[in-house]
């Protein structure tokens, strides 16, 4: 019944930018706090942005700060992660993520919620 659906991932030069969105279904979008996490083959999962419920706060991992954006818009149930400045270290699988407590949890990865995934992968 509920779904997470990422979408937005592609093929980008260094230095390019993507706009990746999540959909959420069945679910009460704005009682969760949501969150991005990324996964590269042979590596753990590591986390990238959290928003809280209202989107007041936002937390980033140290990684990303200064190019990447988390967003929502709760009227259509969507989170989004724009990527700026990407680099090839950025080359992952990305998954949205969703938590019924709060965003600090979603950062530690606590969740209740995940999507299937989406493919960014960056070329120098």
């Amino acid at each position: 019944q509920v779904q997470l659906v990422e979408s937005g991932g592609g093929l980008v030069q260094a230095g390019d930018s993507l706009r990746l969105s999540c959909a959420a279904s069945g679910v009460t979008f704005s009682s969760y706090a949501m969150g991005w996490f990324r996964q590269a083959p042979g590596k753990e999962r590591e986390f990238v942005a959290a928003i809280s419920k209202g989107g007041s706060i936002t937390y980033y991992a140290d990684s990303v700060k200064g190019r990447f954006t988390i967003s929502r818009d709760n009227a259509k149930n969507t989170v989004y992660l724009q990527m700026n400045s990407l680099k090839p270290d950025d080359t992952a699988a990305y998954y949205c993520a969703a938590g019924r407590s709060s965003s600090s949890n979603v950062r530690s990865g606590i969740s209740d919620y995940w999507g299937q995934g989406t493919q960014v992968t960056v070329s120098s």
